[in-house]
C-alpha cells in the first residue's frame, strides 16, 4: 500500500456518484471519469449489464475504447480479438511482451530512427503481467456496472491535474514521479497504474489524440479507486484555505502578499 493515504480496502464499495460530483465541482473537469477493469474470463466480462461488444471483424485500439466511454458514456467490453495488435493488448495485460513485441520492428523508421531505439522504447514501456486475464471493460464510474474498477481514468488540463495532485498529497505525503515513453504513452498512464497500483500521470500521445479524442490541453491521470476518497477530502481542505481551481491570476506586477495572507496568515 502506498504511503499516500490509501486507507480503504478493495472490498469497500465507493460512492462513485458522490466522488464524481465532487470532482466536477472542485476541478470543473469536462468529461466523464471512467473505470477500467480486467476479467479472468470472457463470460464474467460479458455478464456486465448492458455491455457493448465490438464486432471482432472491425479491429479497434484501446484508445478508442477509452474514448467512447469517457466522451459518449458507453460501457464496452473487449478481448484481444477486438484489438488491432500487440501494442494495445500488452499495455492492459491481454498480450505477452513476446520477442516480436520487444524487437521494435513495428516502430522502426516510423517513430524511432533505428531498430535499437525502437526496441529500447518497447522495453521501457510499463505493462502489467500477462496470463491472468482474458477480457477488459471500461465504463463511466457513475454507472456502477464495474463495481470497483482496477483503475480510474481522469482527464484534465495541467492546472486541474496539479490541483488534483495537491489534493492527493494532502495526507500521507509522497513525492510522485511520472514517466514519458513518447508514443504509446498509455503505458505511462493505465499500463503503469495497472502494473504498480500507483497514481500515474501521463502526457497522452499522438495515437490517444488521433484515435481516442484526447484534446490538446489534456493530461491523463490513471489511479486506483482507493486513492479517490482521500484526494477529494484533500481538495476540499485546500479549497477551505482558498487554494482552489480555477487558479485566479494575481497579477505579474503586484506584490503577492495580499493573496498569500489569505492562505498562510
Amino acid at each position: 500500500m502506498s504511503t499516500i493515504d490509501n486507507c480503504w480496502g478493495d472490498s469497500y464499495q465507493y460512492n462513485y456518484q458522490s466522488i464524481v460530483d465532487d470532482l466536477y465541482s472542485l476541478l470543473r473537469i469536462k468529461t466523464l471519469p471512467i473505470g477500467m477493469k480486467r476479467y479472468k474470463t470472457i463470460e464474467e466480462m460479458e455478464s456486465i449489464p448492458r455491455i457493448r461488444r465490438p464486432d471482432v471483424s472491425e479491429k479497434l485500439n484501446t484508445d478508442q475504447i477509452v474514448g467512447q466511454s469517457r466522451w459518449i458514456g458507453y460501457t464496452i467490453g473487449i478481448t484481444m480479438e477486438n484489438l488491432v495488435g500487440s501494442q494495445c493488448g500488452a499495455v492492459v495485460g491481454l498480450h505477452p511482451r513476446d520477442d516480436e513485441f520487444l524487437s521494435g520492428n513495428a516502430f522502426n523508421g516510423v517513430w524511432y530512427g533505428s531498430l535499437e531505439d525502437s526496441a529500447r522504447h518497447q522495453a521501457e514501456m510499463d505493462c502489467p503481467s500477462y496470463g491472468e486475464y482474458q477480457a477488459l471493460a471500461v465504463s463511466p464510474l457513475t454507472s456502477g456496472r464495474l463495481g470497483n474498477p482496477d483503475i480510474c481514468l481522469i482527464y484534465g488540463t495541467p492546472g486541474q491535474m496539479i490541483t488534483f495532485i495537491n489534493g492527493l498529497q494532502w495526507t500521507g505525503y509522497k513525492k510522485l514521479a511520472f514517466s514519458c515513453v513518447g508514443e504509446s504513452a498509455c503505458a505511462d498512464s493505465w499500463g503503469r497504474a495497472l502494473k504498480t497500483g500507483e497514481p500515474s500521470l501521463s502526457i497522452p500521445c499522438y495515437a490517444e489524440r488521433k484515435f481516442g479524442g484526447v484534446q490538446d490541453d489534456e493530461l491523463l491521470m490513471a489511479i486506483p479507486p482507493s486513492f479517490l476518497p482521500g484526494t477529494v477530502a484533500g481538495l476540499k481542505a485546500l479549497s477551505a484555505n482558498g487554494l482552489r481551481y480555477p487558479i485566479p491570476n494575481h497579477g505579474l506586477d503586484m506584490s503577492p502578499m495580499s493573496s498569500m495572507i489569505k492562505s498562510y496568515g
